[in-house]
């Protein structure tokens, strides 16, 4: 999570005198970087994997699961680990590395080095994330294992949570009612972050989540556990004076959100047009793949009547000002700023022809004098307008150490500012120095309970993202549409009960099918069946490096509201009629088109077949699993309250489920684990 210095972090107070001294940089930084790439071409295709993990603390005889906050013993082993295996090993590449979080009781893995576009790097995922869980289980003590929960249940809850317990009546950097101080990774970038978020909103963030209303649950409901009297901090009375809502869950950190655990995908393309190109056609599915994994819909001891954790984090992180958030006029703040800087993708950048002005239709405030910088250094408006909305951000974590760079080198203060706008997409420029090239993170999915979720979903966005590519898909609906369906995508059982905007016609103009798309796509622009022309020879790998569908001469252009319509989840995934084949259509084609033995196509197809069915409701989101065990607990008393006998049971549950040792049918395949 961000750039961790070794340095002294400076104070709210001390950092804004260097905001724009910061900006300035950040932008000239990345000017070089465009200077230097922006030609840059043939870039294969590398992508990976983050899978972060709870680590979790039984204490069978007090029926209690708590959080164990060894973070930094627990890295300090691995590390020393994995550099023996490393050492020992002839393809140190398998050796997977383990990163610091936020949460001291969070861990963080990646692959030890990016997989490749061929079909067995695709296929090892499920090993290599289970080789990562069985590393860290084995250097962990008996009584701790590590979980792939999006977010503990009862973090912040009466009673002892951690381990070792500590209280929050010294929660300086936070000032919160629930969460102590040791809850937060001790590196000095953590609980700054923490202090200057609250410092620069001129409060405690505020985050509301409405209760689960079930047969006994008090209305309305007061939460009873909130310390109301309080009084070590100057935030302690904001509860009282309305920041807590009735009938809503509570919470006043950044630990509530920053601790969550999430799935996250990188992918390198061929160049910065291909790049954007799927950025863009990323941006309308991120609500969709955040719906069909939900899992978190358990918070601070209670059931929320929301499945997903996305709304937790962005208001956990909401630095704005009153000024910023509309609540008073413009008079110290510059700009009226509609989302936090954790939140949904607010413009598509791809200079293509079927991206159209009128789907950027939301409000975008941008720092007009780094945008005409960038125009003056001959970079396109929409690019131009993405890096300076991007900067219209503070850099909330500064260290005295690296005020001054060499901008030539380093890309340090861009990144400052870029990695803490937290979007469900990330475009990502080459680093300075580096073999690696233009790059794109996909960041809504929620982590699964199991390795064999979590690679199901991974293979499921790769070979979507090289369906786009191939056959040059266009899934543009306005911004504004994305983001009302992110709204829907957080509600309880939200692949059942709602319905998503999303585009009726996703083919290239003329095309009836996918492959049609392909057999056209570098030759004529005129629709083509392909009956009497020769198909393209099938791909050995997965690649980079798609011509992108040139204009057709004659274009219909239909009135943009034409274009969407609401869809529910499986039908949006599975198919409606023959001119929407669905994601998994689009994906099934794909495969068609590369060289894929039969029992590697039959490994794909039982991650496909997964989603197929979490997709049409034959298997459960994990939410709407995690609130069925609970609602069927004996000790449960229906008041919505998630005691910590009920939230033992459930984490053992969940880990006698990643073991394989509980069968779960209504959650996961009845072959799941029998590779």
């Amino acid at each position: 999570m961000g750039l961790l210095y070794l340095g002294t972090p400076l104070t709210w107070d001390e950092a804004k005198k260097y905001a724009d001294h910061v900006r300035f940089h950040g932008i000239t930084q990345f000017l070089h970087t465009w200077d230097r790439v922006k030609d840059r071409y043939g870039d294969e295709l590398l992508w990976g994997d983050e899978v972060e993990y709870i680590v979790i603390s039984f204490d069978d005889e007090g029926k209690n699961a708590k959080l164990s906050l060894r973070q930094t013993e627990i890295l300090a082993k691995l590390s020393k680990i994995v550099n023996e295996l490393s050492d020992d090993t002839a393809d140190s590449a398998t050796i997977p590395t383990f990163h610091p979080e936020y949460g001291r009781y969070m861990l963080e893995s990646t692959p030890g080095s990016p997989y490749t576009g061929s079909i067995p790097d695709l296929l090892s995922v499920e090993d290599n994330m289970r080789y990562r869980r069985v590393l860290a289980r084995k250097h962990l003590k008996a009584n701790e294992v590590p979980l792939t929960v999006t977010s503990f249940p009862r973090l912040g809850a009466p009673g002892v949570f951690t381990e070792p317990h500590f209280t929050a009546d010294n929660a300086v950097s936070s000032q919160s009612l629930f969460l102590p101080e040791e809850i937060t990774n001790p590196h000095a970038r953590f609980p700054t972050l923490t202090a200057n978020i609250r410092s620069r909103r001129g409060s405690k963030v505020a985050i509301n989540l409405p209760i689960f209303i079930d047969d006994k649950t008090p209305r309305p409901f007061v939460d009873p556990t909130i310390p109301w009297q309080r009084s070590i901090y100057p935030g302690d009375s904001e509860a009282k004076r309305g920041a807590a809502l009735n009938d809503h869950i509570y919470m006043d950190a950044m630990g509530f959100g920053m601790g969550c655990c999430c799935l996250q995908l990188t992918f390198q393309s061929c160049n910065v047009d291909e790049a954007r190109r799927m950025y863009d056609a990323l941006i309308p599915v991120g609500p969709i793949m955040l719906a069909l994994s939900a899992a978190s819909p358990i918070w601070r001891g209670y059931l929320a009547d929301v499945d997903c954790r996305w709304n937790v984090i962005a208001g956990s992180v909401d630095d704005r000002t009153e000024e910023e958030r509309g609540l008073k006029p413009l008079e110290n703040s510059k700009f009226s700023i509609p989302k936090s800087r954790y939140d949904s993708v607010d413009l598509y950048i791809s200079t293509d022809w079927i991206n159209k002005p009128a789907y950027n239709d939301g409000i975008v405030p941008y720092d007009e004098p780094i945008y005409d910088r960038l125009r003056g250094h001959g970079i396109d408006d929409l690019l131009s307008k993405h890096i300076a909305h991007l900067f219209i951000r503070d850099p909330l974590v500064i260290f005295s150490e690296t005020i001054n760079q060499d901008d030539t080198a380093s890309n340090d203060h861009f990144e400052n500012i870029q990695s803490t706008n937290w979007q469900t997409l990330r475009f990502k420029p080459p680093p300075p120095k580096s073999p690696i090239g233009w790059r794109v993170e996909f960041r809504s999915m929620e982590v699964q309970l199991t390795d064999f979720e979590n690679a199901a979903f991974a293979v499921f966005i790769v070979l979507l993202s090289r369906a786009i590519l191939s056959f040059n898909i266009n899934f543009y609906i306005p911004i504004s549409k994305v983001d009302v369906n992110m709204g829907r995508a957080q509600q309880r059982d939200a692949v059942h009960s709602e319905k998503f905007y999303f585009r009726k016609d996703v083919l290239p103009p003329g095309h009836t099918s996918p492959t049609s798309s392909v057999a056209s796509s570098s030759g004529s622009n005129s629709p083509v069946e392909c009956s009497n022309c020769s198909l393209p020879s099938k791909d050995k790998k997965l690649r980079n490096c798609f011509p992108p569908l040139a204009r057709p001469l004659h274009v219909v252009d239909s009135p943009v509201e034409e274009e969407y319509e609401e869809m529910t989840v499986n039908e949006i995934m599975n198919g409606k009629n023959a001119s929407f084949p669905g994601l998994l259509g689009l994906v099934d084609a794909y495969l068609d088109t590369i060289d894929v033995e039969k029992a590697e196509r039959s490994k794909i197809d039982r991650y496909l077949d997964f989603i197929r069915r979490r997709s049409n409701g034959s298997l459960m989101t994990a939410a709407t699993w995690m609130r069925n065990f609970v609602r069927s607990h004996p000790a449960y008393k229906f008041d919505s309250v998630v005691s910590q006998e009920i939230n033992y049971d459930l984490m053992i549950a969940i880990d006698r489920i990643e073991r394989g040792i509980e069968r779960v049918p209504e959650l996961l395949p009845e072959d799941y684990g029998r590779n």
